[in-house]
């Protein structure tokens, strides 16, 4: 079939617990080309580093092969180190260790890891673990842009599994440029719809800060870092070039 084999010259596999047996093969066909239209899997996959800031309230760095990540909350002169598969690291308070509430600032790092990663990245994780795609129809964006929307519903994964996304493809770029969000299933209406704007393409991939009344800014790729800036907290995202 023409569409079984233009799916699979994609060269898109999906992840481990990724639901492709109740997926729409239409919906995945949509996800591999905007992995293709992002720059492709093998150069997300090579991607390594990844530094941004989320709605000028935190700035992230993440070393996506070890896990480990950097963030800093400048209006608590908060900094959290830590890896995101081990959950373990330190919390510094104005560059002081703190004894106290580690655990509870560790869970609070990732969590905000995982909503402000999802911000940034998520067209890259259309075939994740525990997703099931649906298509659901053609439709246009709030900019009036002809696109295809397909659904993105979660099973034993994340921090919040019952959330349901809708996202729009471009039907000529093959870009995402909105999504909605559904917090479960019995919702009529989304929380929110927002537009993807601003892509640009840094280091080889493709990525865009624009979020409707929101920006993620400072969004950065590294092939190479000093290890020093994801375990001292002397250093600082801002300063890096």
């Amino acid at each position: 079939m023409e569409g079984e084999t233009e799916f699979i010259a994609y060269n898109n596999p999906p992840a481990d617990g990724f639901n492709q047996e109740e997926s729409d093969m239409l919906a995945m066909l949509l996800a591999d080309k905007v992995m293709q239209a992002m720059g492709g899997r093998q150069a997300w996959d090579n991607t390594r580093f990844l530094s941004w800031n989320f709605f000028g309230r935190r700035d992230h760095l993440w070393d996506k092969k070890t896990g480990n990540i950097r963030i800093e909350v400048p209006a608590d002169n908060l900094t959290i180190l830590m890896n995101i598969h081990s959950k373990e690291g330190s919390i510094y308070k104005e560059d002081q260790i703190m004894g106290d509430s580690t655990d509870y600032y560790l869970e609070k790092g990732y969590s905000w890891w995982v909503n402000d990663t999802y911000w940034l990245v998520m067209p890259y994780k259309l075939k994740d673990t525990g997703v099931t795609l649906k298509y659901i129809r053609e439709d246009t964006t709030l900019s009036g842009t002809r696109s295809d929307v397909i659904q993105l519903a979660f099973e034993n994964t994340g921090l919040t599994p019952q959330n349901i996304y809708e996202v729009w493809v471009d039907a000529d770029s093959k870009l995402i440029t909105q999504w909605s969000y559904y917090q479960d299933s019995s919702a009529a209406e989304p929380r929110f719809t927002l537009e993807w704007t601003d892509y640009k393409k840094i280091g080889k991939i493709m990525l865009s800060g624009g979020r409707g009344i929101y920006k993620l800014e400072n969004i950065r790729v590294f092939d190479e870092l000093s290890a020093e800036v994801l375990s001292d907290v002397n250093q600082s995202i801002s300063l890096l070039n």
